[in-house]
């Protein structure tokens, strides 16, 4: 593997379990995996691009909902979103749907998402108690995302 890691948390931190990305990405920022860009994207999709061009993977945290118990934790691949069918994110899918909007000649990187099933989309700025308590798992399974592309790339 060439080229960078980036975690991204997206989201909208004003509407409670919608802005888990953010939460997620400032707790990693504090003490991010090494040699990892942590972005806080927040829903500005097309800021957001400029942090890809160079990146070989990208960690995407968002909120998903898949019909799951809130505060669910589910990994997917970038074609497991193409499913709309499935699953539901606004932030995911429309960051996934400007790959066209990176220059001409840029590589798209490798897309892994964590979504966090959320329990409330209203307004306000804490996270729900179950999605609060997710929170901790979520940076966890971040940093050992991470620490296996590492390893992937030792034994290559």
């Amino acid at each position: 593997m060439n080229g960078k890691i980036v975690i991204m948390g997206i989201g909208n931190w004003l509407s409670t379990d919608d802005g888990v990305g953010v939460h997620a990405a400032q707790s990693l920022a504090k003490d991010p995996p090494p040699d990892t860009l942590v972005v806080d994207a927040g829903t500005d999709v097309l800021s957001a691009l400029s942090f890809l061009e160079d990146a070989a993977r990208v960690l995407l945290i968002d909120a998903v909902q898949c019909g799951s118990e809130p505060g669910t934790v589910r990994r997917f691949s970038e074609s497991e979103l193409s499913m709309p069918e499935r699953v539901h994110t606004a932030h995911t899918v429309s960051l996934l749907a400007s790959r066209h909007l990176l220059p001409p000649g840029a590589d798209w990187p490798e897309f892994t998402v964590l979504g966090v099933e959320p329990a409330s989309m209203t307004y306000g700025m804490e996270l729900s108690p179950a999605v609060a308590a997710a929170l901790p798992h979520v940076t966890r399974l971040s940093r050992e995302i991470v620490e296996s592309w590492r390893a992937e790339t030792l034994h290559l």
